[in-house]
């Protein structure tokens, strides 16, 4: 008599640990991801090569929209705990006889680059609807009269030793706007500094510039 052979069966897995497993990560994601902040203006960088890559943390950026409005960031460091950007507005709204509440410095924190009076800042904090945010955004001044953006470099520079510039300008940016931001530098003792162009990163002297 033959012997009966029991049917083939395919290998079965269990994915429901798996299922579980994604959503439990997923959730995790959702919760801990911070998303970056929306910059002041769009600004096109010109296309170059660079091995270097820019830092994520520590780093001031100056940045430079089409019609030569400057812009200015900078990071709470790779340790959050430093409050940098806290301590920066303190350092301003000593500088400009101001009063920021704490938690308007601990908004000001959260958020990414600005670029206004520092007379407006604290309605551009407290402000509700980003359009309106954006219409506050206007350009820091830097004409010799109240060079704003000199307060800033110079008190960002006292607050994070260590930290990194950056310039990155629009495409269509004038060169004389540029050259400006650079010599501000140079006027605060600032020689070495990154040009970002395309989220990589150029590194330079101002000795390198040509007069």
């Amino acid at each position: 008599m033959p012997k009966i052979k029991p049917p083939a069966r395919s290998p079965h897995i269990d994915m429901t640990p798996m299922v579980d497993l994604f959503s439990l990560l997923l959730t995790f994601f959702m919760l801990t991801t911070s998303f970056r902040p929306q910059e002041a203006a769009p600004i096109e960088t010109p296309s170059s090569v660079s091995e270097k890559q820019a830092p994520d943390n520590d780093i001031m950026t100056i940045f430079i929209d089409k019609d030569g409005r400057v812009f200015f960031n900078i990071d709470n460091g790779k340790d959050t705990s430093t409050h940098f950007r806290e301590k920066l507005l303190q350092k301003m709204a000593e500088q400009y006889k101001l009063t920021f509440t704490p938690k308007e410095l601990d908004k000001f924190s959260k958020m990414s680059s600005f670029g206004m009076p520092i007379k407006n800042l604290k309605a551009w904090i407290n402000v509700k609807d980003p359009k309106d945010r954006d219409k506050l955004q206007e350009g820091i001044p830097t004409d010799s009269t109240d060079n704003q953006l000199a307060w800033w470099v110079r008190m960002a520079r006292l607050t994070n030793l260590g930290a990194e510039v950056a310039i990155k300008g629009d495409a269509d940016t004038k060169y004389t706007d540029v050259k400006k931001i650079m010599d501000l530098l140079q006027e605060n003792k600032v020689n070495k500094f990154n040009l970002v162009t395309n989220l990589l990163r150029e590194e330079i002297s101002l000795k390198d510039i040509p007069k």
